[in-house]
C-alpha cells in the first residue's frame, strides 16, 4: 500500500486546523444555508465548496502529505442538532470528494498526497453523558465510514477521541463498512488527553492504546486539548508500547481567555521536532489554532528527521481507566471474587433487590483492598442475567479503575458487558465442552471488542483431572485460538481447582495435578497466562483453616507459574505469617490428601478463630513492633507504640524496629513469600505507625533548610518510602512538597519551576519504576533543570543509578538505599559538604 510505503520513508505531515481557517473567512449565515444551520461547517461542503477547496490547497501548498476531509461532525448524531440527520451521507461524500480532488491536484510521483476521512467524537459520550445507545452509535459511525470510503478517502481518522467506548463503537461500524464494500481501508486513531493527564472519560494514554489495539490501527496518537508541551509524556508513552505508527497534532498552545491560540509557527514546529528527533513520530500535524504557516514550519523542521521504527511488541496487559501490566514482578494478579452472586450471599441479595448502587460499592471496596481485576458474575435463574448486567455494570465502571472480568456462559450477557467497558476486559470463560465450533462466538467477541479470555481445561469428555489431560486440552484450545489470530498473551488458562477436603475420590491428588498442570502449560505454551479460583481448594473444610489452606495453595501455585488468582483479597492470609506447623498441615492435605491429614487439619483449626492472630501475642515489645509491619496488621499497634515511647526515642523506634520490619518485608517479597498486595498492607501499617509517631519527633534545628519535592514516579502507586521520607524531612526542617503517586515528568518539572526546591526525590517499588526514573531525569535535563536528584526504591540499585539514571541527567544524582541515608545526603547538599558523594555516571 502506497501510504505505508511513504510512512516508511519519512514522517508524514498532516494538515492544520480547518475550523481556524474557516473562522478567518468571516462566514455569514447564508454560507451555511440559513441561520438555523449556522455553525454546521460540514454544510459548507455543499454551499461553499470553493472555500473548503481553498483551505485544502493552502495546507497542501504548505507541505501537507495528508489532508482531512471537512466531515468532523458529519454523523447523524451531530447533524440531529441541526435537524438534518438524513443528510449525513451527502455531506460525507461531498467532503471526501473535495479533499480527494485537492490531493490529486497536488500529488506527484515523488510526493503523493493522501486524504484522511475525518470522524469526530460526536456530541455524545457513552461512558459519561449517554443519551444514545452503543448500537445507535455503531450505526451512525457505520453510515459515515461507508460514505467516506465511497467518496475516495485513503484512510479513516477517528480523532479528538474523548471516550474509548465511543471508539469501540466506531470500530464496529467501520468494520461493517469495510466488509460490505470489500475494502480494507486503514484506520488512524487520535485521542484527546486533557491537562489532567486523562481523557474526559478518565483513561490514561497507555490504557487508551491497550483498549484499542484490537482494532489494529495503522496509527494511533494524540491531538487537540493541549499544546505540544503537555503532550510530551503521552506521545513518548505511545511510542514505547504501540505496535503501529504514532501521530501527534497538537493545538497551537493553550487558548487564552478570548479563545486565541498563541503558539507561533516556529515555536510549535521546534517542539514537535523534539518529539520526532527522539524517535517517537510517524505522522505530525496541527489541530486548533494551527494554520498553513504552522504546517510549513513543521514540514521544514521534520524534513530530515527519520520516522519512528515500528516494531512488534508482545506483552500482556488489561485496562480499565488505567493499564494493568501482567509482569512477573507483580504476580499473582488478584481478581476480586465478591461481585459474584454464586459465591457471595450479600452480593446476591443486593442484586436480587436491584440495589445497584450498594452492589457496586462491593466492587469499589475490593479494589481498595487490593483486587486488581474485578470479576462480575450475575448468573441466576431468578432474574434476567442480561438485564442485570445492563443495570449493574454502568455503576461499576464509574467507581473502579481496575479492569473488569465478565463471568458468564451466555455470550449475549458477555457482549452486553463489553458494551459498557471502555477498557480491555476478560471474558470468563470459554472451553471445549461443546466442541471447537462452540468457541467461535466468544472468539468473535474478543476480536470485535478487544478482550482477553479465560479458557477452562474442559472438553467434550469432561474436566481435565490429570496434569496431562489439562495440558492436552490447553494445547488443543491454544491451536484453535491461534488460528483465529488471538495472541498467546490474551489466553488465560484455568487448569481448574478442586476441593481437597470433601473425601471425593476423583479429586484426591487434585491440588498436585493442578499445580503441575500450571507448570506444564506455561512450559509448553510460551506467552500464555494461567488463573485459578483459589478458594475452591478449601471448600468443605473448617472455616478457620480455609484461608490458611488457600494461602499455602496460592503460594505453591504461584511458584509453579500462576498469573491470576481469583480470591477475596480482604481475607487473604499472608503465607509468610504462617507457622511451620500450619504450613506442614496444609501441604499434607494438598500433596497427599489422605483422611488422616484432613482429620489432623480439622482438629487443629476446629476451635480457632477464622481470623489470623494479631502480632500482639509475640514475646517482646520490640518483636511485636517489627511484626506489625511484616504481617501488615494495625490491631494493637498504637498501644504498643505508646509503650515503646516510654522506653525509646521516637527516631529509635522508627529506625531500630519499624524499619527492620520493612527490611524483612523487602526480603520476603524478593523471595516471593509476599505478593504486591501484601506489601501494600505492610505499607499501610508502616504509614499508620509513622503518622502516630510524627507528633513525638523533635525538630533538630530551627533554621529552614529549604524545599524538597518528592514523588512516586509515573506507573507506580507504591508510596511507603516516599511517605516516610516526607515525615523524616519535615521533622528535620525541610519544607516537603509531596506530588503523590504516578507522577509524570511534566508534573515534576512544573513543581520545580514553581517551588524552586533544593532537591528532588524520586521513589518507586517496581523494576519499571527504575526505568521511569531515567525518563524523568531526561525530561528534567531537557527542561533545563539541574538541581540534585535523589532516587530510591526496592528494585533500584547503585549500579543502575550509575549506568542509566546519572548519564541521562546533567545535575548530580544520588542513590539513597533508605530514608535515613536520604536525609544524610540532603543535609550534606544544603550544607555544601556533599563532596563527591553523587553517583558518578558509568562509562
Amino acid at each position: 500500500m502506497l501510504l505505508r510505503e511513504e510512512m516508511n520513508k519519512r514522517i508524514l505531515i498532516l494538515d492544520g486546523a480547518m475550523g481556524t481557517m474557516l473562522q478567518r473567512a468571516e462566514l455569514q449565515a447564508r454560507d451555511f444555508g440559513g441561520p438555523e444551520y449556522e455553525g454546521c461547517n460540514e454544510l459548507l461542503n455543499i454551499h461553499r465548496p470553493e472555500l473548503i477547496q481553498q483551505v485544502h490547497e493552502a495546507y497542501l501548498a504548505a507541505g501537507a502529505d495528508l489532508i482531512e476531509s471537512n466531515t468532523f461532525g458529519a454523523t447523524q448524531v451531530v447533524l440531529s442538532d441541526y435537524g438534518i440527520p438524513g443528510r449525513d451521507r451527502e455531506l460525507n461524500l461531498a467532503g471526501a470528494r473535495l479533499a480527494r480532488q485537492a490531493a490529486d491536484r497536488y500529488a506527484t510521483a515523488d510526493k503523493p498526497r493522501f486524504v484522511a476521512g475525518s470522524m469526530g467524537p460526536t456530541n455524545k459520550m457513552l461512558t459519561l453523558t449517554a443519551g444514545i445507545t452503543f448500537m445507535e452509535l455503531v450505526e451512525s459511525y457505520y453510515r459515515q465510514a461507508r460514505a467516506l470510503i465511497e467518496g475516495g478517502v485513503d484512510l479513516l481518522l477517528l480523532e479528538t477521541a474523548q471516550d474509548t467506548l465511543n471508539i469501540k463503537a466506531a470500530g464496529l461500524g467501520i468494520q461493517r463498512a469495510r466488509r460490505e464494500l470489500k475494502q480494507a481501508i486503514p484506520l488512524m486513531i487520535s485521542g484527546t488527553v486533557e491537562a489532567s493527564g486523562a481523557t474526559l472519560a478518565g483513561q490514561n494514554t497507555e490504557a487508551l492504546y491497550v483498549s484499542l489495539a484490537h482494532l489494529q490501527p495503522l496509527c494511533i496518537g494524540m491531538n487537540c486539548a493541549t499544546g505540544p508541551a503537555l503532550m510530551r509524556d503521552h506521545i513518548r508513552s505511545l511510542a514505547q508500547i504501540a505496535a503501529c505508527a504514532v501521530s501527534c497534532y497538537p493545538n497551537a498552545g493553550m487558548p487564552d481567555e478570548d479563545g486565541c491560540y498563541g503558539e507561533s509557527a516556529a515555536s510549535f514546529a521546534s517542539q514537535v521536532a523534539e518529539f520526532a528527533a527522539a524517535g517517537w513520530l510517524n505522522i505530525a500535524g496541527g489541530c486548533c489554532g494551527t494554520t498553513p504557516e504552522h504546517i510549513r514550519a513543521l514540514s521544514a523542521a521534520l524534513a530530515d528527521i527519520p520516522p519512528r521504527t515500528i516494531a512488534q511488541r508482545d506483552y500482556a496487559a488489561l485496562s480499565g481507566l488505567e493499564t494493568l501490566w501482567i509482569e512477573d514482578e507483580n504476580l499473582p494478579i488478584l481478581v476480586g471474587e465478591r461481585c459474584n452472586v454464586i459465591g457471595s450471599r450479600l452480593f446476591r441479595d443486593l442484586v436480587k433487590a436491584e440495589a445497584w448502587d450498594e452492589a457496586s460499592e462491593i466492587a469499589r471496596a475490593q479494589e481498595k483492598n487490593g483486587s486488581q481485576v474485578i470479576d462480575v458474575c450475575l448468573s441466576n435463574p431468578d432474574w434476567d442475567e442480561e438485564q442485570a448486567m445492563h443495570n449493574f455494570l454502568p455503576q461499576v465502571v464509574t467507581k473502579v479503575k481496575a479492569p473488569i472480568m465478565l463471568d458468564s456462559t451466555d455470550l449475549r450477557v458477555l457482549e452486553t458487558g463489553l458494551r459498557y467497558t471502555q477498557g480491555k476486559s476478560v471474558l470468563n470463560s470459554l472451553n471445549l465442552e461443546g466442541g471447537a465450533d462452540a468457541l467461535q462466538g466468544g472468539i468473535a467477541l474478543m476480536k470485535a471488542y478487544g478482550a482477553a479470555v479465560v479458557i477452562g481445561t474442559i472438553d467434550e469428555q469432561g474436566m481435565g483431572l490429570t496434569r496431562q489431560r489439562k495440558l492436552e486440552i490447553a494445547q488443543r484450545s491454544y491451536a484453535i485460538f491461534r488460528e483465529q489470530g488471538i495472541a498467546p498473551e490474551d489466553m488465560i488458562f484455568d487448569p481448574l481447582t478442586f476441593p481437597v477436603g470433601t473425601g471425593d475420590e476423583q479429586y484426591i491428588g487434585g491440588a498436585v495435578e493442578t499445580i503441575e498442570g500450571i507448570r506444564l502449560i506455561k512450559s509448553a505454551l510460551p506467552g500464555v497466562k494461567t488463573i485459578l479460583g483459589i478458594s475452591n481448594v478449601s471448600f468443605g473444610l473448617v472455616a478457620a483453616g480455609r484461608e490458611v489452606l488457600n494461602s499455602v495453595f496460592l503460594y505453591e501455585a504461584t511458584r509453579a507459574g500462576l498469573d491470576y488468582a481469583i480470591v477475596n483479597a480482604q481475607k487473604l492470609v499472608r503465607y509468610a505469617a504462617l507457622s511451620q506447623e500450619e504450613q506442614d498441615l496444609c501441604r499434607q492435605i494438598l500433596f497427599e490428601t489422605k483422611a488422616e491429614a484432613i482429620a489432623a487439619f480439622t482438629a487443629f483449626y476446629r476451635d480457632k478463630s477464622a481470623q489470623p492472630a494479631a502480632p500482639v501475642a509475640r514475646q517482646t515489645l520490640e518483636e511485636r513492633l517489627q511484626m506489625y509491619i511484616v504481617e501488615g496488621s494495625k490491631a494493637g499497634l498504637k498501644e504498643d507504640l505508646l509503650l515503646a515511647l516510654e522506653r525509646y526515642q521516637p527516631l529509635q523506634i522508627l529506625n531500630d524496629f519499624l524499619m527492620k520490619g520493612m527490611e524483612e518485608v523487602g526480603r520476603l517479597f524478593n523471595q516471593n513469600q509476599l505478593i504486591v498486595a501484601e506489601v501494600l498492607k505492610s505499607a499501610e501499617s508502616m504509614n499508620a505507625a509513622v503518622t502516630f509517631l510524627e507528633p513525638y519527633l523533635d525538630k533538630t534545628e530551627t533554621m529552614d533548610k529549604g524545599k524538597v519535592i518528592i514523588a512516586t514516579v509515573k506507573g507506580d502507586v507504591h508510596d511507603i518510602g516516599k511517605n516516610l521520607l516526607d515525615i523524616i524531612l519535615s521533622n528535620n526542617n525541610y519544607q516537603v512538597v509531596d506530588l503523590g503517586i504516578k507522577v509524570p515528568p511534566e508534573q515534576v518539572i512544573a513543581a520545580c519551576r514553581a517551588e524552586q526546591p533544593v532537591a528532588v526525590g524520586l521513589s518507586g517499588l517496581l523494576v519499571k519504576s527504575a526505568h521511569q526514573m531515567v525518563t524523568t531525569a531526561q525530561d528534567l535535563h531537557q527542561a533545563g533543570i539541574h538541581i540534585p536528584v535523589l532516587v530510591g526504591g526496592a528494585a533500584l540499585t547503585e549500579k543502575f543509578t550509575a549506568g542509566k539514571i546519572a548519564p541521562a541527567y546533567a545535575g548530580p544524582v544520588y542513590y539513597a538505599k533508605d530514608v535515613m541515608q536520604g536525609l544524610e545526603i540532603l543535609n550534606r547538599i544544603v550544607s555544601g559538604t556533599d563532596g563527591a558523594s553523587a553517583v558518578t555516571p558509568a562509562q
